[in-house]
């Protein structure tokens, strides 16, 4: 109904006013004011796309998208010739709901509305996350590029560098972060990302010689793990993570890529999918906070060596001893299973069967394998040692001074002499045990 005369200028009066109260309240980023105060504007004046506007931005601001939804609707309705943001709104509506190609075609309906240039480039940013969130790389690389066509900033450029980083285009990124040093060298995002890039650069020969063996190989997944490799050392754990989940997929059998992938899936504070990949949060690692080349070269022979005969015992028993050593219990004892199926009388098989089960705190389990260790080989201290630091842990310390004995026969070591003295002292042989002690201090003196 049309409003005329008296009650015309009372409401041209009350919007002037709601409009002033709704200024103060947006200062004051009170929310709830806003929401309250825009309804009611939009309730007097639909065609206030101002207000709308308002109501809209800041349901987005809390989150309340199925109210957004309804005000976009009515937003819609409302006005003739709806305002451009409609699109941004509805495009960000979107991307919180999962529905990327929907957010696309919307902010894309927002550009070909012809907005400021500096609305333009925002939302190419919004179109460059949501291809990082698909994983479209190169469209990524171009929305940033566009970015910067329609308002040029340093962010941006650093932006842009980061995306050809993805893409490898090593040249292409750090002439872009020249750019962007140069336009603003104490910029927060220059400042954040110029020694990241120069990390890398430290690295970057060594990753290029590999990339042009990869060129002629593209399919090797120890080439793709030696650039992992370096990836890692340089802390770009997503480029990383790239070539494991590839090198994984060619090569399903390697623990290699496993435990790679779980040390950048850790870096990631990904632990949850580390967890899928039976690798434990125990990972060892060296003071650099990395798994250590040789582990890594070790599991890359054992892995060599079971891919080209899966039956091969002793390297299913190797694979085992190292992924032990990385504290990777689990994925040991699978080896060590394994290897003891195909070969029962392996020694070390057995031998790794009872570390494996003993970290697993399953030692009842462990101590009968140890003992089947020593059977088959009566002549290593070290699993004579390991028995006895078994048959120690449940309380058989007779039997824990005799395989100790029996190691200290073969080969005298200060490991053996003072687990013995414990476990003689345990069962009240004060003077055996001061002699071993004797001994054990004359052999590590800084004890």
């Amino acid at each position: 109904m049309l409003l005329c005369g008296t009650n015309w200028l009372r409401a041209a009066d009350d919007v002037k006013q709601l409009h002033a109260q709704l200024s103060v309240a947006e200062d004051a980023d009170d929310k709830p004011s806003i929401i309250e105060l825009s309804r009611r504007l939009v309730a007097i004046s639909p065609n206030d796309s101002t207000a709308w506007e308002s109501l809209a931005r800041t349901q987005l601001e809390i989150e309340d998208f199925d109210r957004l939804s309804e005000t976009l609707d009515g937003w819609e309705k409302a006005v003739k010739k709806p305002a451009a943001a409609i699109e941004d709104f509805r495009g960000d509506l979107s991307a919180h709901q999962k529905d990327y190609k929907g957010a696309e075609q919307h902010y894309l309906a927002f550009i070909a509305r012809k907005p400021p240039a500096s609305d333009v480039a925002d939302m190419y940013d919004k179109l460059s996350e949501l291809c990082v969130e698909q994983g479209r790389w190169n469209e990524n690389a171009t929305y940033r590029n566009k970015a910067i066509a329609a308002k040029d900033s340093s962010a941006r450029r650093v932006d842009y560098a980061c995306a050809l980083l993805r893409l490898h285009k090593w040249d292409a990124a750090y002439a872009e972060m020249a750019k962007a040093n140069k336009l603003e060298p104490d910029g927060a995002e220059v400042k954040e990302w110029m020694p990241q890039f120069e990390r890398l650069q430290d690295y970057l020969a060594q990753i290029k010689a590999i990339e042009a063996r990869i060129a002629t190989a593209p399919n090797e997944p120890a080439l793709l793990l030696e650039r992992a490799r370096f990836f890692t050392l340089a802390q770009r754990p997503l480029l990383a993570l790239d070539d494991c989940e590839k090198a994984a997929k060619l090569g399903p059998t390697s623990l290699r890529a496993h435990i790679q992938m779980a040390e950048v899936l850790f870096d990631l504070n990904r632990d949850d999918e580390a967890v899928k990949l039976q690798v434990s949060k125990n990972l060892s690692r060296e003071q650099s906070g990395h798994v250590s080349d040789q582990s890594l070269g070790e599991l890359d022979r054992e892995d060599s060596l079971i891919a080209k005969n899966p039956n091969d015992a002793e390297a299913l028993a190797a694979r085992s001893k190292t992924l032990r050593q990385l504290n990777q219990f689990t994925l040991a004892l699978n080896d060590a299973r394994a290897a003891v199926e195909l070969d029962d009388k392996s020694a070390a098989a057995h031998f790794e069967m009872a570390h494996d089960l003993d970290g697993l705190g399953q030692t009842a389990e462990a101590i009968g394998h140890a003992i089947k260790a020593t059977d088959l080989g009566p002549t290593n201290a070290v699993m004579w040692y390991y028995r006895g630091v078994l048959e120690a842990q449940r309380a058989n310390f007779p039997a824990a001074i005799e395989s100790q004995t029996r190691s200290l026969a073969i080969h005298e070591s200060s490991a053996a002499l003072k687990a013995r003295e414990e476990a003689e002292r345990r069962i009240g042989k004060v003077s055996e045990a001061d002699a071993d002690l004797r001994r054990f201090k004359e052999l590590e003196p800084s004890h």
